[in-house]
This record gives C-alpha cells, sequence and structure tokens, in this order.
C-alpha cells in the first residue's frame, strides 16, 4: 500500500520534498496525501496507481517486475498462508509462480522455497487443527464418564498441580500456542461485510471461516468454566476456600508474567454466579489479593486501569533480553471488541466516495501488534500431565455449576430452592453423588 505520491521528482538525497505536497486531486490522479500518508482516495485510482500499464510503470526497467511479484508473493504467503487453503488460490498460485521460475535459476529457486514454506505452514495448521478436535473430543468423552460413573473420576487441580506459578506457566503455553495459529485475515473476516458500494464480486469472495480466532474465544471460555467447575465440587468449604486462593494466586502469577487473557479467565470464573453465591466459602479466603486482581482488570472507564498495565507490558516486550520479557498475552475478547468497534465506527469510505485509508491504517496498527506477540515462543518447560488435565477435563454447564453450588452451600431464598429442585429434576444426581466422592 502506498504512503506517498509515486512522482520520482517527490524523492530526494535527504528524503520527502514537503514543499510539493498538495492535496490536489489533478496532481495525485485522485489520491490525497497528508503529511507523507495516503488518507484517502478513490478505489479506482489506487488501482491505477498500483497496476503498471504500457503508459505507466513505478520502475523504469521492466525486467525489475518478477523480484518484485516474487516479494510480494513472499510476504503474502508468509503473512496470510490461510488464503491458500483454498484450492483456486492456490492454483493460482502455482501458475504465476510457474511463468516467473521458467528460464531463471535464481527465481526458481526462489519460488521452490516459498512454496515449501507455505506448504509447512499449512501441515502445522492442519494438524494443529486435528489436534484440537482431539482434545475436544477427549473432553467429551471424559465428561461423559463423569455423568454416568462419578467415582471413577476424583482427580481435582490441585491433585495435578499445587505451585501456581507452575500453572500460570502452563496456562502460558496454551495461550501463545493458540495465538500463534490466529492469522491476520481472521480478524478481517469475523467481521466482513460486503461494501455497499462495490458492486464487483471477485472470485474468490466467498467468505472464509475464523476457525482459529473462535477456538482460541472457546478457550478462554473453557478456562473459566474449569476454574467454576474446580471450586464448586468439592463439599467442604476448607477445600473449596483452598482452591479459591490457589487460583487467586495463578492469576497474580499470569499477571506478572504478562498473560491477561489466562488472568481475565480466572477472574471471570470466580465471579460466575455460582461461585460468588458461595458466601460462606469465601468467608475463609483471604480476598486482599484477589482485590488487586480485580482492580487491575476493573472494566470501568474502558478498561482504564488493564491498558495502563497492557502498555506496560508492551514496552517491557520492546526492550526485553529473555523471552520471558517479551510475553504479551492481551485480554482477548476485548482486542476484539476495539477492533469491531472501529471497524463498525468508522466507513470504509468517506462522503465523497474515496477509500477511508486512516481507518485501515488503524486496523493494521492494531492486528500488527497482536502479530508481533503471537510470534513469541514460550520460554517454560511443558508439562504434559498439567496441560492435558487442562484442556481434556471435565467442565461442567452453567446448570450443573449452579447445581453442584446449591449442593456444597445451600438455597438461601425460595428462587433457589425452587431452582435446586428443578436441577435435580433435570440433570440427575450424578454431579451430587460427584461432589460427595471428590470432597471425601
Amino acid at each position: 500500500m502506498p504512503q506517498t505520491p509515486p512522482f520520482p521528482g517527490m524523492f530526494g538525497s535527504s528524503g520527502y520534498n514537503k514543499n510539493l505536497y498538495q492535496s490536489k486531486e489533478e496532481d495525485y490522479g485522485g489520491l490525497y496525501y497528508h503529511e507523507n500518508n495516503l488518507v484517502s482516495g478513490s478505489l479506482e485510482a489506487l488501482i491505477q496507481h498500483l497496476v503498471p500499464s504500457v503508459a505507466y510503470y513505478p520502475d523504469v526497467r521492466i525486467r525489475k517486475i518478477a523480484p518484485k511479484i516474487l516479494q510480494l508473493l513472499t510476504e503474502w504467503t508468509e503473512t496470510f498462508p490461510y488464503d491458500f487453503r483454498d484450492e483456486r488460490m492456490m492454483r493460482s498460485l502455482k501458475e504465476l509462480t510457474h511463468r516467473l521460475g521458467t528460464g531463471d535459476e535464481l527465481y526458481r529457486k526462489t519460488v521452490q522455497q516459498m512454496t515449501q514454506a507455505l506448504i509447512r505452514k499449512l501441515t502445522a495448521v492442519s494438524q494443529y487443527e486435528e489436534a484440537l478436535a482431539k482434545i475436544n473430543s477427549t473432553a467429551t468423552d471424559r465428561l461423559t464418564v463423569l455423568k454416568t460413573k462419578p467415582q471413577s473420576i476424583q482427580r481435582d487441580i490441585l491433585t495435578i498441580c499445587s505451585d501456581p506459578f507452575t500453572l500460570a506457566q502452563q496456562l502460558t503455553h496454551i495461550e501463545l500456542e493458540r495465538l500463534s495459529y490466529i492469522g491476520p485475515e481472521e480478524f478481517v473476516q469475523a467481521f466482513v461485510q460486503k461494501d455497499p458500494l462495490d458492486n464487483e464480486k471477485s472470485c474468490f469472495s466467498d467468505r472464509k471461516k475464523a476457525s482459529n480466532l473462535e477456538a482460541y474465544v472457546e478457550w478462554f471460555n473453557r478456562l473459566s468454566y474449569l476454574v467454576a467447575t474446580e471450586i464448586c465440587m468439592p463439599v467442604k468449604k476448607k477445600h473449596r476456600a483452598r482452591v479459591i486462593e490457589f487460583f487467586i494466586d495463578v492469576a497474580r502469577e499470569c499477571f506478572n508474567i504478562g498473560n491477561f487473557n489466562s488472568l481475565m479467565a480466572i477472574i471471570s470464573g470466580m465471579n460466575m454466579s455460582p461461585v460468588s453465591r458461595l458466601k460462606k466459602t469465601w468467608g475463609k479466603v483471604k480476598t486482599a489479593k484477589f482485590d488487586i486482581l480485580e482492580h487491575q482488570m476493573d472494566p470501568s472507564s474502558n478498561f482504564y486501569n488493564y491498558r495502563t498495565a497492557l502498555r506496560g507490558a508492551t514496552q517491557r516486550s520492546i526492550t526485553a533480553h529473555t523471552s520471558r520479557e517479551k510475553i504479551v498475552i492481551p485480554f482477548f475478547s476485548l482486542l476484539i471488541k476495539d477492533i469491531y468497534f472501529l471497524n463498525e465506527g468508522c466507513s470504509n469510505r468517506l462522503p465523497n466516495g474515496h477509500v477511508n485509508f486512516e481507518k485501515f491504517w488503524e486496523l493494521a496498527k492494531q492486528v500488527s501488534e497482536f502479530m508481533t506477540w503471537k510470534k513469541v515462543e514460550c520460554p517454560f518447560e511443558k508439562d504434559r500431565k498439567i496441560l492435558q488435565y487442562l484442556l481434556t477435563a471435565p467442565v461442567f454447564s452453567e446448570d450443573a455449576l449452579y447445581l453442584a453450588s446449591y449442593e456444597s452451600e445451600g438455597p438461601e431464598n425460595n428462587m433457589e430452592k425452587d431452582r435446586w429442585k428443578s436441577l435435580r429434576c433435570v440433570l440427575g444426581r450424578s454431579v451430587t453423588v460427584n461432589v460427595l466422592v471428590r470432597g471425601n
């Protein structure tokens, strides 16, 4: 995407010649610039500027076309590999690269390296999606066993991992792995809307899926429900209080690491109604640390405290000397919300019909920042046992959580009593039995 007018006379040995900048359509073929940045213009003018013709080409020598196209294709396949899961796109890529590679050994090698890298990425994505499906299947099977044979599953999080820092590290492993598979185009596809002014329909205009983005959001929900399940399951107050305090410490370690997504998922789980109503249990918990964490993630003033902490983590990441200091895992739902409102709140086109480039610069800025965060490799050692538990341990539905909560601390009013009776009729006594088993 060009940021400067396409005329050689605009450039000098010292950079841009600002004296030549004027916002006149006749000077720049319908493209408007402000302080060296393209801010608006008609789609037709942009296409005319980017596409070479017999009368116009940005480079004087035509033989430079091939390396320019190869550079573009390399960046495209590296940044947006998921585009080429479409058979039509892959077929077009092969046809174009075949033409470029014909008769030049250097170009042929470049094409081969680019194609091999693309295939490796697409293979890794397919393997990741297969692994996700297997994990989800295992979790479903375990929940079925829990319902039919509750005595066969008696483990809880404290028997798997009793160290908050270790659990926070394993949560960070899951977060970074799932982030790494989210492509930047998934943000676009999540909010894609056809421009009413665009009457042209591309042959590649089928809506793509944002499956990896959706899987990451589902992970947040799973973690929240896992936290709530672990708290509501034990029958003894002392045990429930211990689990709450453990997760508070885990959340604090997540904050220190820069894993804000797991932090918020844990807080959300502890704030679920089936958990928050356990007053006798909370009475045995030292809540000072939890209050501090809630303050950090307070949604008031558009999450001002969290955004301040995120800026601090981002700055630490920029100046980092170790992989651990580079970790920035944002509260993902808020990131999606920010991008959504930016996309919906600003028109794609200005009143004069020109493309609103300022909007797309801002969208690109937010997505680019995310792309930097997701490239960080997790520096912590993996614990397969803990990871397996976090990903596949049975998680209760909201109704099952309420039933377990009422079994732990009885209903306090008629409305809760009626709901308790209703849930016991609908869900049966499997949850009750399991609570008693795990509490012993």
